[in-house]
């Protein structure tokens, strides 16, 4: 027998399970279709489990670094069955609380894939929902009013550089490694790729990242790609950068070998494994999308500003629709789409208005127009910047390196971008963004008194170098 809802959320990962509960909240009885775990991605392959191996790459990196704090220890050794296993328990608490907020909710949940159906004897429009259980009992039919598609994305490999698991891997697979290889090439040094380059070279991994466009991190601003890769090389991970990989050179036996063209020329690289970070592909196939006139343009799915397909019926959020694949995205892109077709009037999102962290160490946080972006829209642009060396908690932290930076417009004072390089900034962005919401100007950050002594006086410090009137530089 069918079963009726308001709502059905294909995908339950961080914004499908997050816009399950505003619809439950807003009244609408709501289901999510799930195949694998609630949680999705970022829960058990992305965000959380990888976080937690670089805490405890961070833990190590400082035991190691103890003695300069006047701490006395024997030489540390890393147990890193010991690190998964606390990773998966991090892991583990979180999907307990996601099924409890379920249960709360009074969300169904069918564990399955999920595939839209045409018009049919259940619908007169797309939208029924079979869903081919796990446990191999008959398909469930499920008839919305509304569904949501959240299905996420799957990491890209490049043709040649085939994912066997055991040398060359995904982040996928990389967060489930039994043991840590003596040595690892990184093809791509974008966020996940400058992630796992910190985190293994922390845990003491030899590490090449080879990046094909000229800067490391290539969507931050340009002085944070400098730094960063300074940083980079201080650990002793080796960065290439114009280095374009050929996939048809890769060996393997007993290792990796590869070639990659560098600034004309053909070098080779060997290594222990191979970790592939170029990106991810969005989760199109197979969920039906043929039977709509939802509309698809490359891999990934065309809504509007609140998120619906071209059945006005079906929206979409998260990585399926591209944009910025980042999971706090996802959840508001979510309560954003179940608002709207709960008759509310949710505000569009403003993705000037929306935070990026990168976990490394030393951590990235980011806001708004880079300096190159904003010039390239053409504002007359005022620049702050302000390095944790002369702040007083980076000293004590024993962690010095990196600035903040705020991008103003000269002529209005309005706040275009904010870019912090160094320790906790992606504690600090928040005070960022909510000064982006409130259409706050440098002044107005400076006005605002911050603590001493705290890493956020360096946020208050660039926000009074934008006009050259810091403190303390």
């Amino acid at each position: 027998m069918a079963q009726e809802y308001d709502l059905v959320v294909l995908g339950g990962g961080t914004g499908g399970y997050v816009a399950a509960i505003r619809a439950s909240k807003l009244g609408l009885k709501t289901a999510i279709v799930e195949k694998r775990e609630l949680g999705g991605t970022c829960l058990h392959r992305g965000c959380i489990p990888s976080k937690a191996l670089l805490r405890s790459a961070e833990v190590f990196r400082q035991t190691k670094e103890a003695d300069r704090f006047g701490v006395t220890t024997e030489a540390p050794t890393l147990n890193f069955a010991k690190v998964q296993e606390r990773k998966q328990s991090v892991v583990d608490t979180l999907h307990k609380g996601v099924q409890g907020l379920m249960k709360k909710g009074k969300i169904d949940v069918y564990e399955g894939f999920g595939r839209i159906l045409g018009p049919s004897i259940f619908s007169p429009t797309a939208g029924t929902i079979s869903v081919e259980m796990n446990n191999g009992e008959e398909n469930e039919m499920l008839i919305p009013k509304n569904v949501l598609v959240a299905t996420g994305s799957s990491p890209k490999s490049l043709p040649g550089l085939e994912i066997d698991g055991e040398y060359v891997m995904t982040s996928d697979e990389a967060l489930f490694m039994d043991e840590l290889p003596e040595s690892i090439v990184i093809v791509g040094g974008g966020v996940i790729g400058i992630e796992w380059a910190s985190m293994l070279a922390d845990f003491g991994v030899k590490v090449t990242v080879l990046e094909y466009l000229p800067h490391i991190l290539p969507t931050e601003d340009q002085d944070i790609s400098r730094e960063m890769m300074k940083q980079m090389k201080s650990k002793g991970v080796e960065v290439v950068t114009n280095a374009k990989v050929l996939p048809d050179s890769l060996e393997k036996n007993n290792g990796i070998s590869i070639k990659a063209e560098v600034e004309g020329e053909t070098v080779s690289y060997q290594a222990s494994r191979m970790l592939v970070s170029v990106g991810r592909s969005a989760n199109v196939t197979n969920i039906g999308l043929e039977n709509t006139d939802i509309q698809v343009e490359n891999g990934f799915i065309q809504t509007n500003k609140f998120y619906q397909t071209k059945e006005s019926h079906i929206y979409a959020i998260g990585d399926v629709i591209g944009g910025m694949q980042l999971a706090h995205v996802a959840s508001h892109e979510g309560i954003i789409a179940v608002e709207h077709m709960a008759d509310g009037s949710p505000h569009p999102m403003d993705p000037e208005q929306v935070p990026t962290c990168i976990y490394s160490n030393p951590e990235v946080a980011s806001l708004g127009l880079t300096e190159s972006a904003a010039k390239e829209k053409g504002f007359d642009i005022k620049v702050g910047k302000f390095p944790f060396k002369a702040i007083g908690k980076a000293l004590v932290y024993g962690e010095t390196e990196g600035f903040v930076k705020i991008i103003a417009d000269k002529k209005t004072d309005d706040l275009l971008g904010v870019h912090m390089v160094g320790p906790h900034v992606t504690d600090m962005i928040s005070e960022a963004g909510l000064a982006k919401v409130l259409d706050a100007t440098p002044w107005e950050i400076a006005e605002s008194i911050h603590p001493h002594p705290t890493l956020a006086e360096a946020i208050g410090e660039a926000a009074m170098a934008v006009d050259g009137n810091q403190i303390h530089g």
